[in-house]
């Protein structure tokens, strides 16, 4: 099994992404929900995005956003990605001409299979816990709520930081896990050792050989 892609969110300062790339991030993600304690404006955002170097992907994530406001952004910002996490549908996640991917917030008696079938574009489904307003909370969900087979490419979130990863991607084997407040030092503000530890247990489960989805119970 190749190792899952790294996406590092909710970065805010340059230099966070100057070692997030360091420690072997493939993207970095930008949150553009004004909300979030994460959130940065467009002034930020663009001085961020001139950190990333070629080849490193940047998503930008919104929250049932106004469409003029994703198109400024866009037309300010070099997003490669847009991760919508509100209540968007398929409509409106197509609009911008971007590739997109929808974020889904699992709890017990969600049919993901339908939820998936609403948004044929998707470019993958990331998986957060459910929690009072929008945003995993840091909080992991209950994997076993996953289907052996969810239709998609997944990005598996929710809680997840350097001591749960791997044993979450022997199990669902996705194709790219999402972090945040999982790597770091408060709201905001990444942890350069948390980072590197965090990418090092991914690459090493990704390594393990075998097929985690059947070992569900």
């Amino acid at each position: 099994m190749m190792a899952p892609r790294i996406k590092i969110c909710g970065l805010t300062r340059v230099e966070d992404v100057q070692q997030a790339v360091h420690a072997g991030a493939d993207a970095i993600g930008l949150v553009f929900y004004p909300p979030s304690p994460r959130y940065v404006d467009l002034p930020t955002a663009v001085r961020l995005a001139r950190a990333v170097p070629p080849f490193v992907s940047i998503v930008g994530l919104f929250v049932n956003a106004d469409p003029l406001t994703v198109r400024a952004t866009l037309a300010a910002v070099p997003i490669h990605l847009l991760q919508l996490h509100g209540d968007e549908d398929e409509a409106y996640c197509r609009q911008f001409d971007r590739p997109y991917i929808k974020a889904a917030r699992v709890r017990p008696g969600m049919d993901l299979l339908q939820y998936v079938a609403a948004f044929p574009g998707a470019q993958a489904i990331l998986l957060d816990a459910f929690v009072d307003g929008y945003g995993g909370g840091g909080r992991v969900f209950d994997w076993s709520l996953v289907p052996p087979a969810l239709g998609r490419p997944l990005i598996l979130s929710g809680g997840l930081d350097a001591e749960n990863v791997a044993a979450a991607v022997c199990r669902l084997r996705p194709e790219a896990v999402d972090v945040s407040s999982g790597v770091e030092a408060s709201k905001g503000i990444k942890d350069v050792g948390k980072m590197r530890a965090f990418v090092a247990a991914v690459r090493a489960a990704g390594s393990m050989s075998g097929d985690g989805r059947e070992m569900k119970s």
